[in-house]
């Protein structure tokens, strides 16, 4: 099998340029994790960088079996570390017990799924060197204050510093997509816990953004009840607090509520 299909419904769009591909595959010199899973690799383009690449141990997960076999067929030595599964389904702590780093170019329709699969195993993760569409990767790396800034932001940053390395067009691309692409890295802080209810939080981020419009006073009332909202933060909108912001609120809520 010399030629891989590109499927629309698995959003692939294949790189096909070698300067791009050394470009991505360059931004994880830095890295100190010997093991690196790419996610679908599809034909190969940055399989075939990484795979000469002596200092790390490289694992690969493809979805589509035509890929899968074009694969195996073309890198015979990746060998078992070449996996037939969906990544939003494979537990990532089955195969590897040792930190990781994940490189890709991710599938447009399932990237923010991969950021939330990337957030459940932040422990193991401690880089993500991806491809996605240029105006998600400007909404994950968007401080706040910022019109993009958003719920995948406020995530992410709690445990990411959030690095927007370079656009991409579309003509590197088969078949081309609509819009451009831009390759981002995450790279795990410092932070172990939050500092307050984690699944509060999230709730609080997430309702805040569902209404991002008005202001926490209005947008939380489901969860602020009668509790008192004469606190300056209630008149804020959500994309006016970072991550410290959130937390505090999230404390404060817990606090009241108790």
């Amino acid at each position: 099998m010399s030629y891989v299909r590109p499927k629309k419904s698995l959003g692939q769009h294949f790189l096909k340029d070698q300067n791009i591909a050394n470009k991505i595959v360059d931004a994880i010199e830095g890295c100190s994790q010997k093991n690196v899973l790419e996610i679908g690799p599809g034909t190969g383009v940055l399989t075939s960088i990484l795979i000469d690449k002596n200092d790390i141990d490289l694992f690969a997960i493809e979805i589509d079996s035509e890929a899968y076999e074009y694969l195996q067929l073309t890198f015979p030595s990746l060998g078992e570390n070449l996996i037939f599964k969906n990544i939003l389904k494979f537990d990532l702590k089955e195969v590897f017990t040792d930190p990781i780093t994940i490189i890709g170019n991710f599938p447009y329709n399932i990237s923010s799924q991969i950021f939330f699969k990337v957030l459940e195993n932040r422990d193991l993760v401690k880089d993500v060197v991806c491809m996605i569409q240029k105006e998600v990767a400007e909404r994950i790396s968007a401080s706040h204050g910022n019109k993009t800034y958003g719920i995948l932001s406020v995530f992410l940053q709690a445990f990411y510093d959030i690095e927007y390395l370079f656009t991409v067009g579309p003509k590197v691309f088969d078949p081309p997509p609509n819009v451009n692409s831009a390759v981002i890295h995450l790279k795990r802080n410092k932070r172990e816990q939050l500092g307050c209810d984690e699944v509060l939080f999230f709730k609080v981020v997430k309702l805040g953004f569902n209404q991002r419009r008005k202001t926490l006073r209005n947008s939380l009332k489901s969860i602020l009840l009668n509790l008192p909202t004469d606190n300056e933060i209630f008149g804020k909108r959500p994309e006016q607090l970072n991550v410290e912001d959130f937390i505090y609120l999230t404390n404060l809520i817990d606090s009241e509520s108790k």
